[in-house]
């Protein structure tokens, strides 16, 4: 069974990242490359976004004895083969995955054009991945 609480204290870890993020959301591109102090907020909020949604989802993988996931990208999969997210939302999932790997490890330089869009776009995404997370709830 699904440590509903904890996936509530996620939640809400969730939510106050998104608002923040949200003081971003019609940031240029141009703005963004000219100031290391936004990259540095933006970048590392969005990593803590995504792995907040990875520990959610891990957590209710675990409690429900789902496969196991070989990665971040994977733990999205999990859960869309499961029925607990949409097969298009896992996809957008496992993208902000792969980007928190080029953010963590610097595989490449991080694309300031792929933030601003993530920023202007995909911000919703989270509030979509939240919004499966609550209905799969038990009540």
């Amino acid at each position: 069974m699904v440590d509903k609480y904890l996936i509530l204290r996620k939640v809400a870890e969730l939510d106050r990242y998104i608002v923040e993020m949200g003081e971003y959301s019609t940031i240029e591109v141009g703005a963004y490359r000219a100031d290391w102090k936004v990259q540095r907020i933006v970048e590392r909020t969005l990593q803590m976004m995504i792995e907040t949604c990875a520990d959610i989802a891990n957590h209710v993988i675990s409690d429900e004895c789902m496969r196991v996931p070989t990665g971040y990208a994977d733990t999205f999969r999990v859960l869309s083969e499961n029925g607990v997210i949409s097969p298009d939302l896992s996809s957008v999932m496992e993208k902000m995955a792969k980007f928190r790997n080029i953010v963590v490890h610097q595989y490449e330089s991080v694309d300031a054009e792929i933030v601003v869009l993530v920023l202007r776009k995909h911000l919703g995404d989270f509030g979509e991945f939240r919004g499966a997370i609550l209905k799969h709830l038990p009540d």
